[in-house]
Order: structure tokens, then C-alpha cells, then sequence
């Protein structure tokens, strides 16, 4: 049984609506990569921002770039995460897809 068509309720006052899923963010199509050391211990990271993408897009490129690298990584809020200092490897990887890309001081 559904839980959205409640009947009867003991609880005093209205029922909240359920609030709709945020949708992407919307971004300018060019993705951004930059080195991070920040609160990493002094451990290099190469982020990606900027994809005009959902989330599991974003997942998928991950994957595939952490297999092209060679090293870890994540997803952590609409943000790739790869391990070590990859930008030009990556930048070239995502030009011949076909993408925007801007390596981002940082």
C-alpha cells in the first residue's frame, strides 16, 4: 500500500507536501579541472566541476577516468575527485570526446 494517500491521520495540522527532487545544477557546459591539496594532508587531487551531466553520467565518467589514470577516485557532490596530478591526461581524454574543458588554477 502506498504511503501518498493517507486517509486517516491522528497528527494535528496539514500534511506537508513532499518536495520535488532538486534537479541538477545548472553550470555553463565547461568543465573546470584544477589541482587540490587542501585538507588532503598535502596529497594532490584532480578535480572536475562544471558537467552538464546527471548523476549517474558523472559516475560513469568517473570510472572511466580513474581506469584511463590508473588511480582512485570519487564522486563527492556533482564533483569528480581523481587521485594524484592527472590534468593533462585528463583534459586530453575529455577534448576527444567531444567536451568543453578549462584547466582551472588551483
Amino acid at each position: 500500500m502506498s504511503q501518498d494517500n493517507l486517509v486517516y491521520s491522528t497528527d494535528g495540522g496539514r500534511i506537508a507536501p513532499k518536495k520535488a527532487q532538486p534537479s541538477r545544477p545548472q553550470t555553463d557546459g565547461i568543465i573546470r579541472i584544477r589541482r587540490e591539496t587542501k585538507g588532503r594532508k598535502g596529497k594532490g587531487v584532480t578535480t572536475l566541476s562544471g558537467m552538464d551531466m546527471d548523476a549517474a553520467q558523472i559516475k560513469t565518467l568517473c570510472s572511466e577516468l580513474k581506469k584511463m589514470c590508473g588511480t582512485g577516485g570519487a564522486v563527492k557532490d556533482g564533483v569528480i575527485e581523481i587521485q594524484g596530478d592527472n590534468r593533462d591526461k585528463i583534459k586530453q581524454a575529455l577534448e576527444k570526446r567531444g567536451y568543453t574543458v578549462k584547466l582551472a588554477g588551483g
